[in-house]
């Protein structure tokens, strides 16, 4: 055979091969795509599920393999057989407690179907990772332990699934074989689980007797138990119809990024949400209620004409509207809610409960905003589904919120749009994670409210008063002196002709707050309404003079917040506890440290001193006239008066 000849016959294998991949590539992209997740309480065996999946299916390499025999010998808890759960709990702080923490997401692909799955943990402490896990899962493998029933994380992760808009349940009653492969345990089972899920709105359970460990009904049906009729769990998987996907749904197209690299071309760019837009399409601000058409599609290798749910696009309009990052194109025949009042399902996270007035940031997929949560109507009792009334959410609870934000933002009930009907609470001052919520519905009376335009401002009322408004933001411990300083402050400028006007705690509590107590719910909501009131006592152009311990710091903040650049003024009169305790000029402390006060600052309830006061007063040695001339020094030197 000639060289030529040769590497003719080369260049044709090359050709056959790049058609192979091709075509296996093509068969691929034709596949569904499945993402499920596995969920249920503690050792219940999750990991190891998911780990026979993949070792049966041969989706493991001999190189993962031979590891995860070195690990089975490590960290094994399965004797002499490989421990399939290693396969996904890979931190080592996972192999030493035997339990999953973090979520971990695996994929894998049969003949008939792909996969993503998500491995979430069982921990009531980790519950966050699961609500992680389901947010964009179709179904859920909730498993159970055959000896053990339906345990308190199981009831969580199941309620918690609906709420995340999980429509298809598998209930996998694992570890049969440690009850004899019984027919009767897995009846039982089955039915007290429907009557649990029997409100919960799913449109399929399907109840499957496995053993993760030994393989029994996991990819093939067993012949130990003959009694059961119904599918393998991948055989379920593979076969079951997930209904109307996003695809069919209206169309949303949250703005990631506005593209404007010169003046000819101003793109947006970000990933459709739902439904699916064609060139020529009319499209509309979701914000704004602004129309235009769309001119082209670019995707990731060139202009489209169509493109769906799931892809990551740049729209060009016909026309030139104001649209930016945390607004969205819409269809102009179904557009979403825009308000700054809803009511929605929470799932609380944080070790610190949730304290109704509070601020925190809300985020949805594009757009954030400062929110409070101005009413918690009930919790639900994940048990019994029973709508209990309660002043706070602890970790891992749930409940029913109506919740405000600082700026309308744009979405949809969740259970119409799990993309633009979902958000998480970060709280402000440590930036973590407290919260998942799912809108249910705006409120209506945000409809009813609009602001009214007013002709006379701020400035102009400052201006007649000669003065620049501000608020004097006094906190400190009980008996600290910030009232006395207060006072006297006021009467040194209202001495030099300035419109003051003085909120005191305790005076405040004798009317406005006189429904209050003294929780830490009840504190929250008391400096909020003062933070209120003081706003338009500073419009009105009066220099405010508030007086309040005001404990915690994200309440200080919210208050700032609220007012005019450079209008709020923190004062922090640093007097230590114990000479506090012992001024105690209300014999408050006495009583207090007796146990017959309860919720006292600095006793049992906290003080969260400022760490960055405009101010800081320090009064050991020093008479209350000279703290107050130091504040109105101050205040001179800046202009204030």
């Amino acid at each position: 055979m000639s060289a030529v000849a040769a590497l003719r016959e080369v260049d044709v294998a090359e050709d056959a091969s790049r058609d192979e991949v091709r075509a296996f590539l093509a068969s691929q992209e034709q596949k569904s795509l499945l993402r499920f997740l596995t969920c249920g309480s503690v050792d219940d065996g999750k990991s190891t599920l998911i780990g026979r999946l993949l070792y049966d299916t041969k989706l493991i390499f001999e190189d993962q393999l031979a590891t995860l025999e070195n690990d089975s010998k490590k960290h094994g808890t399965t004797g002499s057989d490989l421990d399939f759960a290693l396969l996904v709990d890979g931190l080592e702080a996972e192999r030493e407690q035997g339990i999953t923490i973090d979520v971990a997401y695996r994929f894998f692909t049969t003949p008939k179907r792909k996969f993503i799955v998500a491995d979430t943990p069982g921990h009531e402490q980790y519950t966050r990772n699961m609500a992680t896990g389901a947010s964009t899962a179709d179904l859920a493998v909730v498993l159970v332990d055959a000896r053990q029933g339906l345990l308190t994380q199981t009831r969580r992760h199941s309620f918690i699934a609906s709420l995340l808009g999980i429509r298809h349940i598998v209930l996998a009653v694992n570890k049969i074989d440690l009850v004899g492969y019984s027919e009767e345990v897995f009846g039982q089972i089955a039915a007290d689980y429907r009557a649990f899920a029997g409100d919960l709105g799913f449109a399929t359970i399907t109840p499957i007797p496995i053993s993760a460990r030994y393989g029994d009904n996991v990819i093939a049906r067993s012949d130990r138990m003959a009694w059961y009729a119904g599918p393998s769990l991948l055989e379920h998987l593979e076969d079951i119809d997930l209904g109307q996907g996003s695809a069919q749904k209206p169309f949303r197209f949250p703005i990631q990024y506005v593209n404007r690299p010169n003046l000819d071309f101003r793109g947006f760019a970000g990933t459709i949400a739902s439904g699916s837009i064609s060139q020529g399409d009319a499209v509309v601000v979701a914000k704004s209620g602004k129309p235009s058409r769309i001119k082209r599609i670019i995707g990731p290798r060139g202009d489209l004409t169509r493109a769906v749910e799931g892809q990551a696009v740049t729209l060009l309009l016909e026309d030139e509207v104001e649209a930016s990052r945390g607004n969205a194109l819409v269809a102009p025949s179904a557009r979403p809610h825009v308000a700054d009042q809803f009511a929605a399902n929470l799932v609380w996270f944080a070790e610190q409960p949730l304290l109704p007035g509070r601020s925190y940031i809300l985020r949805t997929e594009t757009d954030q905003s400062t929110a409070t949560i101005t009413d918690l109507k009930h919790r639900v009792n994940v048990n019994s589904f029973a709508q209990e009334a309660a002043k706070s959410l602890a970790l891992n609870e749930v409940g029913v919120v109506n919740i405000s934000t600082q700026a309308p933002i744009g979405f949809d009930s969740f259970v119409e749009n799990r993309a633009t009907g979902a958000f998480i609470l970060i709280d402000r001052i440590t930036n973590a994670t407290v919260a998942a919520g799912m809108i249910q519905h705006p409120l209506r009376r945000a409809e009813n409210i609009h602001w009214q335009a007013l002709d006379v401002s701020k400035s102009s009322r400052a201006a007649l008063k000669g003065q620049e408004p501000a608020v004097l933001w006094f906190t400190g411990l009980s008996g600290s002196g910030k009232s006395t300083v207060a006072n006297l402050v006021e009467k040194k400028l209202n001495a030099e002709g300035r419109h003051t006007y003085v909120l005191d705690g305790d005076n405040v509590r004798h009317g406005l707050n006189r429904d209050l107590g003294f929780t830490d719910q009840d504190r929250v909501e008391n400096i909020r309404r003062v933070a209120e009131v003081a706003k338009l006592m500073a419009d009105a152009g009066l220099l405010v003079l508030v007086s309040f311990i005001s404990p915690f710091t994200a309440e200080r903040r919210m208050a700032r917040e609220l007012m005019g650049e450079g209008e709020f003024v923190e004062i922090f009169v640093d007097t230590p506890f114990e000479e506090c305790a012992r001024r105690d000029p209300k014999g408050l402390y006495a009583k207090a440290l007796r146990g017959e006060i309860k919720n006292f600052t600095g006793v049992d309830s906290p003080y969260e001193a400022p760490e960055h006061a405009d101010i800081h007063l320090q009064p050991f040695g020093r008479s209350p006239e000279d703290l107050a001339i130091e504040v109105e020094d101050w205040l001179r030197e800046r202009g204030y008066c």
